[in-house]
C-alpha cells in the first residue's frame, strides 16, 4: 500500500482503509479493557505535550476523565495522575493516526466518549456549559458541533455535516451510526455497512467528517445535540480564517499539527486570553 494511502487511512477512511472493520473492533475491545470503570471518558488528542496537558486539566476541572491518545508523530506525551494514556495505533502502526479514528467505535470500549480537537481551548465557564450537555445527553444520543450551514451557504456549495471540533457521543448512538454505516469517518458510501441500494446517492452528500452524522441525523432519525461553533471558535487555534497562518507540513493527510500549531499560535497567549492561566504548567 502507497504512503499516502495510509495516511488516509489513518486519518478515518472507508475509501483508503486496508483492513476489515473486524479488525477494529477487535482492537477496541482492547480500549474497552484499559478504560473498564471509567463512566465519564474523555478523548485528548495528543500533538504536542504542552497543550495536551492543559486540556487534561481542563478535562479534569470539570470531573471527568482525561483518555490520551496520540499521533504516533507526537509519542506518547506525559499524563496527569487521574489520565490514562491509550495508543490506538497499536496493531496498525499507520504513519499518522487522526483522533477521529476511534469516534466510530465507541460503542464497543466507553459507555460514553467526550472528544474534541488537539488546537481547541475553552474558557472554563463556557466548558461548564458544554458539559451540562454531555452530561445530559441520554443513551441513543449525541452533540457535535453544528456545521450543516445556512440554506444560502449551501446554495453556494457548503457541504452540510457535523464536526468534532468538540462533541460526545453515547453508546447507543455510536452502535446505531456502525450498523447502518453512517459515522465519523470519511467515505460513508464507502462503509462496510452501507447499504447497496444508498452507496450512489451518499456520495451527493460530500465524503468529509461528520458528513455521516448528518446524514444518520437526516436519513435515520439520528438524535444530535447541536453546539454552535460560535461558543468556541475563540479557542480554536487552526489554519480556518486565519490569514497570517503559515503552514508548516501538507494541507492534506500528511498535514502535521506538532509542526504546525506551536508555530502559528503561543500556548501562554492563548491561555491567558481565555482565563486559563490556572491550567498552564508552573514553568510556562
Amino acid at each position: 500500500m502507497e504512503e499516502r494511502e495510509l495516511y488516509r487511512a489513518g486519518k478515518g477512511n472507508w475509501n483508503a482503509f486496508p483492513f476489515p472493520a473486524e479488525t477494529v473492533l477487535k482492537q477496541a475491545e482492547r480500549w474497552r479493557d484499559v478504560l473498564a470503570g471509567i463512566e465519564r471518558p474523555w478523548l485528548c488528542w495528543n500533538v504536542n505535550e504542552a497543550w495536551c496537558l492543559v486540556q487534561q486539566r481542563l478535562v479534569e476541572s470539570v470531573g471527568w476523565t482525561p483518555v490520551v491518545g496520540f499521533d504516533p508523530r507526537a509519542g506518547r506525551p506525559e499524563i496527569i495522575d487521574s489520565a490514562v494514556v491509550l495508543d490506538f495505533n497499536e496493531g496498525f502502526d499507520f504513519p499518522a493516526l487522526h483522533m477521529v479514528f476511534p469516534l466510530e467505535f465507541v460503542f464497543v470500549f466507553a459507555p460514553r466518549l467526550a472528544f474534541w480537537h488537539s488546537d481547541l481551548l475553552v474558557r472554563p465557564e463556557r466548558m461548564q456549559k458544554i458539559v451540562a450537555i454531555f452530561e445530559g445527553l441520554a443513551d441513543g444520543e449525541m452533540a457535535a458541533v453544528d456545521d450543516r450551514g445556512s440554506f444560502l451557504s449551501r446554495l453556494r456549495g457548503h457541504v452540510p455535516r457535523y464536526w468534532e471540533l468538540i462533541g460526545c457521543t453515547t453508546r447507543a448512538a455510536s452502535r446505531d451510526q456502525f450498523e447502518r454505516g453512517s459515522g465519523w469517518w470519511r467515505h460513508i458510501a464507502d462503509h462496510p455497512n452501507c447499504p447497496e441500494n444508498e452507496r450512489e446517492s451518499r456520495k451527493r452528500y460530500g465524503y468529509d467528517h461528520g458528513v455521516g452524522i448528518y446524514y444518520w441525523q437526516k436519513q435515520y432519525g439520528g438524535r444530535v445535540r447541536p453546539i454552535p461553533e460560535s461558543w468556541v471558535a475563540e479557542g480554536h487555534c487552526t489554519r480556518i480564517r486565519n490569514p497570517h497562518y503559515e503552514p508548516q507540513s501538507p494541507n492534506d493527510e500528511r498535514r502535521d499539527l506538532s509542526k504546525d500549531l506551536v508555530h502559528n499560535y503561543d500556548l501562554v497567549e492563548v491561555c491567558r486570553r481565555l482565563g486559563l492561566d490556572d491550567f498552564l504548567d508552573a514553568s510556562s
